[in-house]
């Protein structure tokens, strides 16, 4: 359905409001990101993104990192500052997620809702998977649209969908884990016929405006290659935007004093939601990691690294352009490198800004243990 001008204009404008309102928090003051940072040597950090740059890979970057709800580094890279929106690819799911599980909480759509409950129109297996099973990569719908097909780039979910419902099932529902995007598009339109608003209203209404992030948007899509679809991979923000979703989800849903998403969507996000399904080998866990473990997925989002329990311990959200970000709970560390990839010179080089910046919520731990080491 086509974006409600005058439905959004009323967010935007009450958005503008809350920024003002919130204006720069104590996280910002720039006083004690300074003192903070003094406490630690973030040089190899600083030298890793700065030899990316200095590679072409990268026309520029800004990185914030959080530890006990204090700012302990925050630093810009070439053209960027912490206002610079980019297309932020795969980074964006973990938002997307957040959107959906808003709705969930409250209207009558619920996780384990079936494609065809609200899209009759799907009439093969792809109709039996369940929302979750749409947001965790274990549909069985395509990954993308075929090379010789339409780009999806809509500027309407339902538009997307019509060249979606019969492309070919690649599983069963809940069979096989492949990561991709295209499902959550029959996601996203699930939300709308839910609630009759276009994506984009839903999470400016219970996600963006909230938060004060005043420069986040999933629409107008981008029409260039890699953006689409857009749910998966098709966000725009800036650092400090996308530092204060986080900061949402560090504090178990709640921002400034205001619960934006329950506690037990959070716990459902964070929750293994591959259940069984068959991974292949080098997936994306364990070629970072270095650890083969089966519960790789949650709702929008990684489960890097597990507790000798199964609990979740480092979740992650990475894109192809090179935005990351993270939430580390054995520091209680969340942070944020945002940065769009120069597709042509990673190419020459064989550099993949995907398999790359994950490197560095584990360069940040040893900062912490250099840190603590007796001088």
């Amino acid at each position: 359905m086509p974006i409600n001008n005058v439905f959004r204009n009323k967010y935007l404008v009450a958005l503008g409001i809350l920024v003002t309102m919130i204006g720069c928090r104590p996280v910002f003051n720039k006083s004690s990101i300074e003192n903070a940072q003094e406490k630690y040597d973030f040089s190899a950090i600083d030298n890793k993104i700065q030899t990316w740059i200095d590679s072409s890979y990268y026309s520029g970057a800004a990185m914030m990192v959080v530890k006990n709800d204090s700012i302990i580094l925050k630093k810009c890279y070439g053209n960027y500052t912490e206002e610079t929106q980019v297309f932020i690819a795969s980074a964006g799911k973990w938002l997307a997620a957040a959107t959906i599980a808003s709705i969930v909480e409250k209207t009558k759509l619920s996780w384990d809702d079936k494609v065809n409950k609200w899209l009759p129109e799907f009439k093969d297996s792809k109709g039996e998977a369940t929302l979750r099973q749409l947001f965790s990569h274990t549909a069985g719908f395509p990954d993308y649209q075929p090379k010789d097909s339409v780009t999806d780039n809509y500027q309407t979910l339902k538009e997307s969908v019509k060249h979606i419902v019969n492309l070919p099932v690649t599983a069963k529902p809940g069979e096989q884990f492949s990561y991709g995007g295209l499902a959550m598009q029959v996601a996203g339109r699930m939300a709308e016929l839910a609630t009759g608003k276009d994506f984009e209203s839903l999470f400016l209404e219970n996600i963006a405006v909230p938060l004060g992030m005043k420069n986040t948007h999933f629409v107008p899509v981008n029409d260039e290659g890699g953006h689409s679809p857009m749910l998966g991979g098709g966000a725009r923000s800036t650092l400090a935007d996308y530092m204060h979703f986080l900061d949402m989800i560090a504090h178990e849903g709640k921002f400034q004093d205001r619960q934006i998403l329950s506690k037990l969507s959070i716990t459902e996000m964070q929750a293994d939601q591959v259940k069984g399904a068959l991974i292949d080998s080098k997936e994306y866990v364990e070629r970072v990691r270095s650890k083969k473990h089966k519960s790789i997925y949650g709702l929008g989002e990684w489960r890097e690294e597990l507790d000798e329990k199964g609990n979740v311990i480092l979740i992650s959200s990475p894109s192809w352009a090179g935005a990351y970000p993270w939430i580390d709970k054995t520091t209680n560390t969340y942070g944020f490198f945002i940065t769009h990839v120069n597709v042509v010179k990673a190419n020459e080089d064989g550099f993949s800004s995907f398999y790359s910046s994950p490197v560095l919520p584990i360069m940040v731990r040893d900062v912490y243990k250099k840190t603590a080491l007796p001088k």
